[in-house]
């Protein structure tokens, strides 16, 4: 059985704005992808709200910089055979980073991160999967309007700039923004249909990087 590790923000776990709340266990994109490779491999979800790629962002209790938890979580979840690493989205804030060239020098350390951990027992290094969040979009919301200003332009330019880094260090790519749309309603994340549709998008990619 191959072990994957999907590592996210608020888009992983599952936050509902509708709610607001958390999207039932069911319907978030790691237990989609988990329900269609069945008993071939064990999806573990990693997804905290606000989570940037390597950025420190201090407004909640948890630790929000990527690059500072992950290496944990390669420890504690070992051996992985992949990791899909879903982040970007709250590097868009102006107040963290506010630009895409930012997440994207953000995924490369993560990247790196991965490739370098000294993993226990002579485990391998897993293959990585970048996946670009899908765009932000316009909301009324002035809350969520006012903290990710700028980032509608911004967010756009994620997909091309993964791609092209994923092509550079040879990981795999998928773009969730071809399969799914954030809601006008915080013009952030998704609702039920749209988490389910990564989940269902992001199966043939994995079963192509894990040989399945």
């Amino acid at each position: 059985m191959k072990n994957i590790l999907c590592y996210g923000d608020s888009l992983t776990f599952g936050h509902n704005a509708e709610d607001p709340g958390r999207h039932p266990y069911e319907d978030r994109w790691p237990s989609v992808l988990q329900a269609r490779l069945g008993d071939e491999a064990r999806v573990i979800a990693e997804g905290l709200g606000g989570r940037t790629t390597a950025f420190d962002d201090w407004v909640a209790g948890a630790d929000r910089n990527g690059a500072r938890i992950l290496p944990t979580l390669l420890a504690t979840h070992a051996p992985l055979d992949l990791v899909i690493i879903m982040l970007g989205t709250n590097d868009m804030k102006p107040f963290v980073c506010g630009r895409a060239i930012g997440a994207k020098q953000g995924m490369e350390r993560l990247i790196q991160i991965i490739r370098g951990h000294p993993y226990s027992f002579d485990y391998k290094v897993p293959a990585i999967l970048l996946v670009a969040p899908p765009p932000l979009c316009a909301t009324e919301n002035s809350d969520f309007a006012a903290m990710f200003e700028g980032g509608v332009a911004e967010s756009r330019k994620l997909a091309p700039l993964y791609a092209a880094l994923a092509q550079q260090v040879g990981c795999g790519f998928f773009d969730a923004g071809t399969v799914a749309k954030t809601t006008s309603i915080d013009g952030v994340h998704l609702d039920a249909e749209n988490t389910r549709a990564i989940g269902t998008g992001l199966e043939p990619v994995v079963r192509q990087a894990l040989g399945l």
